[in-house]
């Protein structure tokens, strides 16, 4: 008998609390309580599925669903190939909502106050965003990445990315959950982003 079960049937029947009432003497039968173990209960369905396949399927599924979502990742939703060309700029400053300090405790940045990235730091590389299940953007990104000679990372927002990495034999990020995309205002593909001053410069072109 399991220990709280036998704790809850010793306070109902220790002759102790027969002072605070009447003996109503034996109301029916009582039997053990019972109750089925988790652990075996799970153990026993992952034996019946190991011996009907059925667990060796789901490892199959679970693998090809990993593989698949890294492979190919979810497209970038709202993207479109570019059909208007257009420039425009975006400021890259936001509001620090915490107070930041150094390694060292001392304050940098006191929450609320408004701070630009590119005061500290500068976009030595630019950002080339396409979709690589468009051929001719593939093509214009290859030929744009070669003239930059080293200085362009280029991003997907749709396609296979580990597959072009091992085309180009180089890393190909990939704007995952299109969160660069919607910070940026990028609406079309290809587009270039490039450092102008104390801004970013976003450049949407034809492929």
């Amino acid at each position: 008998m399991r220990p709280l079960f036998r704790l809850i049937l010793l306070l109902i029947l220790c002759p102790t609390f027969s002072a605070f009432g009447a003996e109503l003497g034996v109301v029916g039968p009582t039997y053990e309580i019972t109750e089925p173990d988790l652990i075996e209960v799970i153990q026993a369905r992952l034996k019946r599925m190991a011996a009907t396949g059925e667990l060796a399927r789901k490892q199959r599924e679970y693998r090809d669903k990993v593989i698949g979502g890294i492979e190919t990742p979810k497209a970038v939703p709202g993207v479109k190939t570019t059909e208007e060309p257009r420039t425009y700029h975006v400021d890259p400053t936001l509001t620090v909502d915490r107070d930041i300090r150094n390694a060292e405790g001392e304050m940098l940045h006191t929450r609320g106050v408004k701070v630009n990235p590119l005061d500290h730091v500068s976009l030595t590389r630019k950002l080339l965003f396409f979709d690589a299940r468009d051929s001719r953007q593939v093509a214009f990104a290859k030929h744009r990445l070669n003239d930059l000679s080293g200085k362009g990372k280029p991003i997907l927002v749709a396609g296979e990315p580990l597959k072009l990495m091992r085309a180009w034999k180089q890393t190909v990020y990939y704007d995952q959950g299109g969160s660069l995309v919607r910070r940026l205002g990028i609406r079309q593909v290809p587009a270039i982003v490039s450092q102008d001053g104390k801004t970013l410069r976003i450049d949407e072109v034809r492929p």
